[in-house]
């Protein structure tokens, strides 16, 4: 069965990529491309819809990102969302200027045309989520006005006869009470899509994939315990079998009694049929780390060390032809490689291999995939729950939860500030409904008194966040009885700490390591 194929064209907007998860939650396929793909790329993949998405820009300005017109023209149906929708009016012959009064939040939109395809069974007075300052006050020719609001004319407009539709607002976000429903309307109404797509399908269609790609090369896995490498390492095992060797490097950054835990899964004793190799490279990443503070810094230094290890541990096992390592999608958008984000960070498994690097080229299954997607594979390829729903770690592991130099001292506080805290967070029950939780280091110190004596130690930082899909993220509200027992613990067990503080930082503007 050819899988079907919805793509998002970017455009800048912060929203982007809640899009693709709206459409991949219809169960049809989506994809992200920036909006400087060509048309014949676009044609040759043949999708079955076209997503415009929102943007900081006008369109009406020279400079602004824009789209040929012919891309309205190729009989594929195109909804354009905010910025996307400002557009194909522009292109097509509308008009587009600053509004007089600029829509923010939660808007009530009138429906004037509750026959509309995408407006199938949502109510005629419905509250979306508006953020613009220009506004679409005439549509383009062969278009019909089909929502409006209080303050914006032209909230929706259509050319059905063409398949192109136009929304003011952003049906991808949550505020927008009956989005998953329009977004619905559209990828399986407007555009005919099957919604059959499923992680069976996925799993299935990739262990295909990877067995074309790889033929009978051999293939090197980064494998750190974490949700993302478990995964792709029990896929590519699924795929080519012993063609697989998975390296494990303990860099010394790992979570408490971390590095015994992932070898009693994945090493011999385990329940896998997988070549694991343990690599102990603590000292070797604590000497390169030394008297570096900065984050960034820090996060290349342990990515260039990490591919240095492969590299040595591919020489010794002999020619390796691929590269496997979890990459997920948000790690690809926040290092500014998916449609037109910015860069949030850089990660050591995003982008590709310097040219020095002796392999041929990445695998990276689980690439255009979120976490909780990730999870979902992972029960489809049979893992168990227990490790499935394992907390998130980074790459870098807790080199970024180290504020400033990181040293094993360092280290040491911080694992068992982290173990209490999870401990405790787990004896509450609270586990499994709270999406990350973890501990940190700041580099501030502060004076206290322990035992009538004068101290001078650290403050740990305990992050918590409620998230589904890792690009947005709230701080949990956790029962102050237990954050106070988890600050009593950590005061009276850890030795170096005479402070606990609670993050209450949201996504955006902050990132969920507190870097």
């Amino acid at each position: 069965m050819k899988r079907e194929l919805v793509i998002v064209l970017d455009f800048g907007g912060q929203y982007n990529q809640l899009v693709a998860r709206r459409v991949r939650e219809c169960n049809v396929y989506c994809e992200i491309y920036s909006y400087k793909t060509d048309i014949e790329k676009i044609k040759a993949m043949r999708p079955k819809g076209i997503i415009l998405t929102g943007g900081p820009n006008s369109c009406y300005d020279a400079d602004s990102p824009t789209y040929r017109k012919e891309l309205f023209e190729l009989g594929i149906p195109v909804l354009g969302l905010c910025y996307g929708a400002q557009l194909m009016m522009f292109v097509l012959g509308g008009n587009v200027a600053r509004a007089d009064v600029r829509e923010y939040g939660k808007t009530e939109v009138l429906i004037d045309k509750t026959s509309s395809r995408i407006f199938t069974d949502i109510s005629p007075k419905t509250i979306c989520w508006m953020s613009h300052f220009d506004s679409i006050f005439k549509a383009a020719p062969g278009f019909e006005i089909t929502a409006h609001t209080a303050d914006c004319p032209v909230a929706a407009a259509e050319n059905e006869a063409a398949g192109l539709y136009a929304v003011q607002f952003h049906p991808e976000v949550l505020h927008t009470k009956e989005g998953t429903k329009i977004l619905s309307n559209f990828v399986l109404g407007v555009c005919g899509c099957a919604g059959d797509w499923r992680m069976d399908s996925f799993v299935e269609e990739s262990i295909r994939q990877i067995r074309d790609k790889v033929g009978n090369g051999r293939v090197l896995c980064a494998l750190s315990g974490g949700v993302d490498s478990s995964v792709a390492a029990v896929l590519l095992s699924k795929a080519v079998g012993s063609q697989l060797t998975c390296v494990f490097v303990d860099h010394g950054l790992l979570r408490k009694n971390e590095g015994d835990e992932v070898e009693a899964v994945f090493g011999p004793a385990g329940s896998y049929d997988l070549n694991f190799i343990r690599v102990n490279a603590q000292q070797r990443f604590y000497n390169k780390l030394a008297g570096v503070s900065e984050p960034e810094k820090k996060r290349k230094i342990i990515g260039e060390e990490f591919i240095r290890v492969f590299e040595e541990e591919a020489k010794k096992i002999g020619a390796v032809d691929f590269l496997v390592q979890g990459t997920i999608y948000p790690d690809v958008v926040e290092s500014g490689l998916g449609g037109e984000s910015a860069v949030i960070k850089s990660h050591h498994n995003v982008g590709g291999l310097p040219d020095y690097v002796d392999f041929k080229e990445i695998i990276e299954p689980l690439r255009d995939l979120f976490k909780d997607e990730v999870r979902k594979a992972g029960l489809e390829l049979g893992i168990p729950e227990h490790l499935v729903y394992r907390q998130p770690f980074p790459g870098p592991g807790l080199g970024v939860r180290i504020i400033g130099e990181v040293t094993a001292d360092k280290v040491k506080i911080v694992q068992d500030a982290d173990a209490i805290y999870r401990e405790e967070i787990e004896k509450a029950g609270l586990s499994r409904g709270i999406g990350q939780y973890f501990a940190a280091l700041t580099n501030m110190q502060s004076v206290g008194v322990m035992g009538d004596e004068r101290t001078y130690d650290y403050a740990v930082a305990l992050r918590a966040v409620n998230t589904i899909d890792f690009m947005t993220a709230e701080a949990a509200q956790i029962p102050f009885t237990v954050l106070n027992k988890v600050m009593s613990r950590i005061i009276n067990e850890v030795k170096g700490v005479n402070r606990v503080l609670y993050d209450l930082t949201s996504k955006p503007p902050g990132t969920i390591e507190l870097e």
